[in-house]
């Protein structure tokens, strides 16, 4: 047997890197991708909102907007206190589900 061919010996840079980048491509689709588009979902939904719809925030508490600002939010829960939270903080909407009566 005598020496190999010329390009027999050699082996290709893209071979050796395909894998990781079909590695990144799984990644990326699977993964970056939809939390993308999922925190672009969520930030449309919290400036959708307004006045007279009722919201769950992050922690739980359930109330009614009485008034809105740019980045800020007052609702109203029961007995008939007013809190002042920030619109990052609204984690649904509840207006459409436990009251289908007062949906705009």
């Amino acid at each position: 047997m005598g020496p190999p061919a010329q390009g027999e010996g050699a082996s290709n840079p893209l071979v050796a890197l395909l894998p990781w980048v079909l590695i990144f491509v799984v990644i990326y689709f699977f993964m970056i991708r939809p939390q993308n588009k999922k925190t672009k979902e969520q930030k449309a939904f919290r400036q959708s909102i307004g006045k007279g719809d009722r919201i769950v925030t992050i922690g739980g508490v359930h109330g009614k907007i009485v008034e809105t600002d740019e980045t800020t939010v007052i609702i109203e829960v029961e007995g008939q206190n007013r809190l002042k939270i920030e619109r990052s903080a609204i984690s649904a909407e509840n207006t459409a589900v436990a009251y289908p009566a007062e949906k705009k």
